[in-house]
């Protein structure tokens, strides 16, 4: 079984965009979601630098433009419910999912998520929070420091990864405390994202939401919240509304694609992450990271051969 995947905040990187562009059709496309949402798509994905592109509001629809771009791209002349087995985002990354599934269209996938990242970008203007990730140590151990501390587990990605969410302050007395045998390391975002600070921006989505014409999947839609797989259109966005402020359980998402009997696994662009998640909790998983153009050959080798033939 193919499970296809797309990467959340902080897997953006400057000049993501610039070697698609080749691609014919995706100037064209970009240039039609930058006017829907009122953002040089083209602009950021080339030229923005580290900084620029970190922010929240820029970040996000960044990287759904570019997991969109990748995917469309990928899976030109297949049928997704054909060739998939399940797709998943981690969290950003789920609005890319969703569209693959068919529950919005691109289109207003991107939409919704240029009021996410904003709506999050002024959550997280109002006090200073973060994130941190904690490498290794037992995972309820890990949570359980956390907690000691007023921090959140944020992102519960398995694999021996947790990421930390709160105020500056709190992830500061975490760097001096840590959880026995485990890492800290602080991340480059911009809010404590998947925690209660974020619940302004719960609001915002759900509004945003409200005239979104929407379908149920057309294929195995895999929920961050507490990864079931998720049938229904109306329950796939009720959750992507709400995931804002709660955990990502990306390690039940992995569970699920084990049970599932998940052989291949292609992260959409820009991959790398989620990938690296899989090498480690899912051994014998086959993997491909879309990174550039140059990664596709090597993905659709996986889609042919999970293709049915009849």
């Amino acid at each position: 079984m193919l499970v296809l995947v797309a990467p959340g905040q902080g897997a953006q990187k400057p000049g993501l965009l610039t070697p698609w562009l080749d691609l014919p059709g995706v100037a064209d496309r970009l240039a039609e979601w930058s006017a829907a949402i009122d953002l040089d798509l083209v602009r950021y994905g080339t030229e923005g630098d580290a900084e620029q592109i970190r922010d929240t509001a820029v970040a996000q629809p960044l990287l759904v433009a570019a997991s969109l771009i990748s995917t469309g791209t990928l899976l030109e002349g297949h049928d997704p419910g054909r060739v998939l087995g399940a797709v998943a985002g981690h969290s950003v990354g789920e609005l890319a999912a969703a569209a693959t599934a068919g529950v919005l269209s691109p289109t207003d996938a991107m939409t919704l998520v240029r009021t996410r990242g904003r709506a999050m970008a002024e959550a997280a203007a109002v006090t200073e929070t973060g994130m941190s990730a904690v490498l290794g140590g037992e995972p309820e151990s890990v949570v359980a420091h956390l907690k000691k501390l007023d921090l959140t587990p944020a992102n519960i990605n398995g694999a021996g990864q947790i990421v930390a969410a709160g105020t500056t302050e709190q992830l500061a007395a975490l760097n001096e405390d840590k959880p026995d045998k485990a890492r800290v390391i602080p991340l480059k975002v911009a809010g404590a994202f998947h925690t209660a600070h974020m619940a302004p921006a719960v609001d915002a989505m759900a509004t945003a939401v409200a005239d979104t014409k929407i379908h149920d999947p057309a294929l195995r839609y895999v929920s961050n919240l507490d990864g079931l797989a998720v049938t229904d259109g109306q329950e796939v966005v009720r959750r992507l509304v709400n995931q804002i402020s709660a955990p990502v359980r990306w390690d039940l998402c992995m569970e699920t694609f084990q049970q599932l009997g998940v052989t291949a696994l292609i992260e959409v662009c820009p991959g790398g992450t989620l990938t690296g998640l899989a090498k480690r909790a899912l051994p014998g998983v086959r993997t491909v990271a879309l990174k550039t153009p140059d990664d596709l050959e090597a993905a659709r080798e996986l889609i042919a051969e999970h293709t049915p033939t009849a």
